[in-house]
């Protein structure tokens, strides 16, 4: 059985896959674009949204809690696989703390200090910006990279005592970040101007967009066994992208320090709504896409199907998470 947690916009659906069937059961949220698992304790969820706080599952997402974090404008969470530490990045660029699962918070306010800070500006809201993605190093407690919409990738390996400025080499318009769960070192950005790479734990990053016609990139992910295997989605620019039905993206795959490869194999081509969330497990990668729909392919990518959900309808998919 394979189950995984989507954010719709509007609430959190439950997919779950038994006996080659797919089943969804949606719960309406005030608001959730983005959603992640407490991987030590694999029934607790959380899911936030702008306008909607942070919330709290313990049953896989059957039933939600509120939790008190101090900004109701929540656009990232992550959890720490090493330690479980809980992160919520909010609007402005805020990004705070819970040590025991989201009954207390404190700000790293350091964050706010970097040098860059009176610089950030989010162009469709030019007078503010927020924390667009968390990534916690698999590896090492203390190490977290935080994208910034828009303003650059930013680095702390002291828990975010404090921090260093945009990152070498990395795009500075952060959608999505990514780190190899075996390989130490390895991390991946998506962005608004292209993609890019570590290999150094996100001290330097290296740009990848060789062979790609598009560079508004938005999600990425990484194949959990290759670390020279991962992918992105990508559309001409932010005005098709965020558009209805004329998003003109594909989902590209770059192999072996390579130059990209737009993957075709049973997804349209191009893509008309925007591939927001890519998944990849050890024996399947998912997109899902701005309309609801769901891809799977069982061969890296070569070969997809739309995946048939009965139940609720998905109104959007925006981020996609693996239950346990």
């Amino acid at each position: 059985m394979t189950r995984l947690a989507a954010a719709t916009g509007n609430g959190v659906a439950v997919l779950t896959e038994e006996d080659g069937a797919w089943t969804a059961t949606v719960t309406a949220l005030k608001s959730a674009s983005c959603v992640a698992i407490d991987s030590l304790r694999p029934a607790t969820l959380f899911a936030g949204g702008r306008g909607g706080g942070l919330l709290k599952s313990t049953d896989g997402g059957a039933t939600w809690d509120d939790l008190a974090l101090p900004n109701a404008d929540v656009f990232s969470v992550a959890v720490s696989p090493v330690d479980g530490t809980l992160y919520a990045g909010c609007e402005p660029s805020m990004l705070f703390r819970s040590r025991d699962g989201g009954d207390s918070w404190e700000e790293l306010d350091a964050l706010r200090a970097i040098p860059s800070a009176p610089t950030w500006s989010f162009p469709p809201r030019p007078w503010t910006s927020h924390v667009r993605w968390i990534a916690p190093c698999p590896h090492e407690a203390g190490v977290l990279l935080v994208g910034i919409e828009l303003g650059g990738l930013m680095y702390t390996d002291d828990g975010g005592a404090t921090w260093t400025d945009h990152r070498p080499g990395a795009q500075r318009d952060v959608h999505s970040l990514a780190w190899h769960p075996e390989a130490h070192g390895r991390a991946y950005e998506a962005a608004g101007g292209g993609a890019a790479w570590s290999s150094d734990g996100g001290l330097t990053w290296k740009p990848a967009d060789e062979g790609r016609d598009r560079h508004y990139t938005w999600s990425v992910a990484v194949d959990p066994i290759d670390p020279d295997c991962w992918y992105v989605s990508a559309s001409p620019g932010p005005y098709q992208a965020h558009g209805d039905g004329r998003a003109e993206a594909f989902i590209y795959r770059r192999r072996d320090d390579g130059s990209w490869e737009a993957l075709g194999g049973g997804l349209p081509q191009p893509l008309d709504w925007m591939p927001y969330a890519l998944l990849a497990l050890p024996d399947r990668l998912f997109a899902g896409l701005a309309d609801g729909r769901l891809y799977a392919s069982e061969d890296r990518g070569d070969t997809w199907r739309k995946v048939a959900i009965g139940g609720d309808k998905l109104p959007r998919i925006v981020a996609l998470t693996p239950l346990q």
